[in-house]
C-alpha cells in the first residue's frame, strides 16, 4: 500500500485548496496498485469558482426546462472529483472541509475499490435560509433569519445574497410548496408547508437579519415557527457515485447539500456506513433540498448501517430503478425513452442484461430478452439489440432485472423527514432491520413501483422489514402500494414484517394492496393495525395491541 500526503502537494489545513486538489488526484491518476491518501487534520476551504466543472448527468436532479439563461446545463463545480482510479482510500483523518458556494462535494465516476472516509462537509452561507416568526398581530409578522444567511433589501424586496446566489425571499412564493416548517411546539417534526411570504403584501427591513411582512390574514403563522427556503431546483448532489464498482463512504458528515445529498448511479457493490447526514449543530435543521440517498439501477448489493439520517427535504433512501417506456420497435431492436423530465443522459442497460416488457397499467410482465446492443442515441433515447422481440409493443415500459442490487439498511437512525423514511422498488433481497425512524411525516416504509410518475421500477420479491422502531410516522407507517391502475395480479411479492414496535402514528401500522404472501407476525402497535386490499396468503400472528 503506498502512502501519498496531500502536504507534499501544498494541501495544508488553514488555506483554499481548489486548485490543488485538482493537481493532487490528476497525480494519482498515474500511480499502479493500492493507495492512500492521507490529509493532515484541520479546515480546508474550497471556493466553486475556483473547482474544476464537469458534465455531470445526475438521476432524479433538474431537467432541462429548469435551467436559466445563463446556466449551462449539467455543467457542475465539483470540489472532489475522482474518474477512472482503481484501490484508492482517501482518508481525510477527521478533517473538515467548508466549500464557498455551489457545488457537488464529491464525484466519482468509472472508479473501482474506492474508500473514502474520515471526512466532515459543511457549506459557507448556504442558499438554503430559515425563517423564525419572532412576533405576529393581525396583519404583520416579524420573521429573524438565521445567522449563516445575509438578507438585502432593494425596491422595497428582501433577498438572500451569498457568494453565487441572489435569491428573493419571495420568489415563486406561489408555486413554492417545497418549503419546510418546523413548529415550535413540535421541534423534532417537519412538514412541507406553503412559502411563508405567500400573500405577502409589502415589507420592512427591520435590520439585523430582521423581515417584517404585512399580510392579509396572519392566521397561519404562530411565534417560534421556522420556515426554509430554498431554490427547489435539483441543481447539484452531496456525493455522486457513477459507474463504479465496490465503493465504501465511512465516517463521512455531510451537513448541507444542494438537493440530493447521495446518488449512486449505475454502480455495484457499494457501502455506506457510519456517516451523518445531519444538520449538526448548525444553525440549521435542514441538512438536504431533497433526498438524502438515490439509489438507481444499481447492483450486486448495497449497505447502508449504522448511519444518522436528519433533516431530509424529500425522502431519506430511495432504491429503484427506471421504466423505459419502448416508442419505437424495428425486427430485433427497439428505441426506449427516459419518461421522467428529471433522469436522462446516461445509459445503464448493458449488454448481456435481461430485460422485461411491463403493461404499465398493471404493472405485470410478459416476456423477457437479452440485451445484444446498448446504444445511447441522445440523452433521452437508447436503442436496444435484443435477443428477440416478440413481447414488445409500443407503449409498454421494460425493466432492467439485472440493475436491481439487494438491499440492506441496518442500525440507522432516521429523524425528521419531510416524506418517507426508505421507499423501496427492487427486484432483490431486502433487509431493513434494527432501525429507528422517527417523525416521517409520510410513510416510514413505502414499497411502490410506477410507470406513469417517476416511471421508478420495479416490483419487490423478497423484502424482510424486522425488528424495527417506528415512532411518530405520519400515514400507514408500512405502505405497500403500487401504483398500477388495473389489478391484474399481485405486483410485490414474499414480504415479511417481524417484531417490529409502532407507536404513534397515523393510519395503520401496516397497508397492502395488490401484494401477495405477506407475513406479518410478533409486532407491537397502538391503534389501527392491518389494512388489505387485493391481496392474498397473508399471514398475521401474535401481533400485540399496546399502550405506549
Amino acid at each position: 500500500m503506498q502512502k501519498i500526503f496531500a502536504a507534499d502537494f501544498d494541501i495544508k489545513p488553514g488555506f483554499d485548496v481548489s486548485e490543488k486538489l485538482i493537481d493532487l488526484f490528476d497525480h494519482i491518476k498515474n500511480i499502479e496498485g493500492e493507495k492512500t491518501v492521507i490529509f493532515e487534520k484541520g479546515e480546508y476551504y474550497i471556493a466553486a469558482d475556483r473547482c474544476q466543472k464537469h458534465k455531470l448527468f445526475i438521476t432524479n436532479t433538474v431537467s432541462e426546462s429548469e435551467y436559466k439563461e445563463h446556466e449551462l446545463p449539467h455543467m457542475q463545480s465539483v470540489a472532489f472529483y475522482l474518474s477512472d482510479i482503481r484501490d484508492l482510500v482517501v482518508d481525510g483523518a477527521g478533517s473538515t472541509w467548508i466549500i464557498d458556494g455551489k457545488v457537488t462535494n464529491i464525484a466519482a465516476e468509472r472508479c473501482d475499490n474506492l474508500t473514502i472516509k474520515n471526512i466532515e462537509i459543511r457549506h459557507k452561507s448556504p442558499d438554503m435560509h430559515e425563517l423564525k416568526v419572532l412576533k405576529k398581530d393581525m396583519f404583520r409578522v416579524d420573521f429573524q433569519a438565521d445567522t449563516d444567511s445575509s438578507i438585502q433589501f432593494a425596491g422595497g424586496k428582501p433577498y438572500f445574497c451569498g457568494t453565487d446566489y441572489r435569491l428573493r425571499a419571495d420568489e415563486n412564493a406561489a408555486k413554492a410548496f417545497w418549503t419546510g416548517l418546523v413548529r415550535q411546539n413540535t421541534p423534532n417534526q417537519i412538514k412541507r408547508t406553503q412559502h411563508p411570504l405567500f400573500t405577502a403584501a409589502r415589507y420592512k427591513d427591520l435590520g439585523n437579519n430582521r423581515i417584517r411582512a404585512y399580510f392579509p390574514c396572519t392566521a397561519r403563522f404562530k411565534a417560534g415557527d421556522r420556515f426554509y427556503i430554498y431554490d427547489a431546483r435539483r441543481l447539484y448532489a452531496g456525493i455522486f457515485i457513477n459507474a463504479c464498482s465496490s465503493v465504501t463512504l465511512d465516517h463521512i458528515k455531510q451537513r448541507f447539500n444542494y438537493s440530493l445529498a447521495f446518488v449512486a448511479q449505475s454502480s455495484s457493490n457499494l457501502t455506506v456506513k457510519n456517516c451523518e447526514f445531519s444538520p449538526g449543530s448548525g444553525p440549521l435543521k435542514v441538512a438536504s433540498m431533497a433526498d438524502f440517498m438515490q439509489i438507481c439501477m444499481c447492483r450486486g448489493k448495497v449497505r447502508v448501517e449504522n448511519n444518522l439520517f436528519e433533516g431530509a427535504g424529500d425522502d431519506c433512501v430511495n432504491v429503484h430503478g427506471i421504466h423505459f417506456k419502448i416508442v419505437k420497435t424495428n425486427n430485433d431492436q427497439v428505441t426506449v425513452r427516459f419518461m421522467h423530465p428529471q433522469s436522462y443522459g446516461f445509459n445503464p442497460l448493458k449488454t448481456g442484461d435481461r430485460i422485461v416488457f411491463v403493461d404499465p397499467q398493471t404493472l405485470l410482465s410478459s416476456g423477457s430478452a437479452v440485451i445484444q446492443s446498448s446504444d445511447l442515441r441522445n440523452p433521452y433515447e437508447i436503442r436496444l439489440t435484443l435477443d428477440t422481440c416478440v413481447h414488445a409493443k409500443t407503449g409498454m415500459v421494460i425493466e432492467d432485472t439485472d440493475a436491481c442490487p439487494d438491499f440492506d439498511f441496518v442500525n440507522n437512525t432516521v429523524n425528521r423527514i419531510i416524506t418517507r423514511g426508505i421507499l423501496i422498488t427492487t427486484r432483490g433481497i431486502v433487509n431493513i432491520k434494527n432501525n429507528h425512524f422517527i417523525s416521517t411525516t409520510m410513510s416510514g416504509v413505502l414499497l411502490s413501483d410506477d410507470a406513469k410518475s417517476w416511471y421508478e421500477s420495479g416490483p419487490c420479491r423478497d423484502v424482510t422489514i424486522e425488528n424495527n422502531n417506528f415512532d411518530y410516522c405520519g400515514a400507514d407507517v408500512i405502505l405497500i402500494k403500487p401504483e398500477n391502475a388495473k389489478y391484474k395480479g399481485a405486483v410485490h411479492k414474499n414480504i415479511r414484517i417481524k417484531s417490529n414496535c409502532f407507536k404513534k402514528y397515523n393510519g395503520h401500522a401496516v397497508s397492502a394492496k395488490d401484494a401477495d404472501s405477506i407475513l406479518i407476525k410478533e409486532n407491537q402497535y397502538a391503534n389501527g393495525f392491518m389494512k388489505m386490499k387485493n391481496c392474498n396468503h397473508v399471514t398475521a400472528d401474535h401481533n400485540v395491541k399496546r399502550n405506549f
